[in-house]
């Protein structure tokens, strides 16, 4: 059996959502090795163009970038090279432990797009660079740097000091519609979809059911995304999202945000002097 090849760096992107899935997308474009760990039921609503759907799917393509569901090392190792990204059921990260026990010469750079959106640990003794997405980073405490998350002149702006503005729990505003696109769970319990993602929906239409009570569509337009059909969900939880604009190609290209936040990381793997050497073949 052939060697499988060490990268001299791998990003491990903790989350799979939208927008982590547009910094995945950048980095592999630009010939960076990624990984992404995530939860065994990922809560993920644009699913078309979040590779953690591969959690579901096996495998997953969004706009020509693949990912793959894998848990062996050596499946990582395998996927890297062809561009492929691999995900792997690991919410805690322990990826980061098996790399530097079975492969100490990578150079790893842990990027969390969690979006948590409270203080996260502190992870920065244990790889050579910690990216922080979004509110929950201060630069020089938790993260080494930190990218902002939120619409306006500083999304994607890379910050070494200080943190990135916080959560205004205001969704995007579309159309001029804001709070009305977003589809909240009406009870804890098993979410069953009712509509497809794509589909144009009548404003007090069923998009889900969940525990015998259903959310509607608060206005007409196209469901920009749904949760999968089975995950456990809180009432209150964002489970759906529905586009004004009316048009279904937007639900399957990645947004202008999760390639702003994208650039962010890019930019800030780039800065480190140290590190840029590593992509050189």
């Amino acid at each position: 059996m052939p060697r499988l090849r060490r990268p001299k760096l791998c990003v491990i992107l903790r989350g799979g959502g939208d927008l982590a899935s547009g910094v995945a997308f950048r980095l592999v474009r630009a010939g960076i090795p990624t990984v992404i760990t995530e939860l065994p039921q990922p809560l993920v609503v644009r699913r078309k163009v979040s590779f953690a759907e591969a959690i579901y799917a096996g495998r997953v393509t969004v706009e020509n970038v693949t990912a793959e569901l894998t848990q062996e090392f050596s499946a990582v190792l395998e996927a890297l090279p062809r561009g492929v990204i691999p995900v792997l059921i690991d919410p805690e990260a322990r990826l980061v432990s098996e790399f530097k026990a079975r492969s100490p010469e990578t150079r790893l750079v842990l990027v969390d797009a969690r979006m948590q959106k409270k203080f996260v640990s502190d992870a920065r003794n244990t790889v050579e660079l910690v990216i922080g997405l979004g509110p929950g980073f201060i630069a020089g405490v938790n993260c080494h740097v930190a990218i902002e998350t939120n619409r306006g002149h500083h999304l994607g702006r890379v910050l070494w000091q200080g943190e990135p503005e916080a959560d205004t729990s205001i969704p995007d505003r579309v159309l001029g519609i804001d709070a009305q696109r977003v589809v909240r769970a009406p009870a804890d319990g098993v979410l069953h979809a009712c509509a497809e993602i794509g589909d144009h929906l009548e404003k007090g239409q069923v998009i889900a059911e969940v525990n015998g009570e259903v959310a509607c569509a608060a206005i007409s337009g196209v469901l920009r995304g749904v949760m999968h059909s089975g995950v456990c969900v809180q009432k209150g939880l964002k489970i759906a999202d529905v586009d004004p604009r009316n048009d279904p190609r937007y639900c399957f290209l990645i947004s202008d945000k999760s390639l702003a936040i994208g650039g962010g990381v890019l930019e800030a793997i780039l800065s480190v002097e140290q590190l840029r050497p590593l992509l050189w073949k």
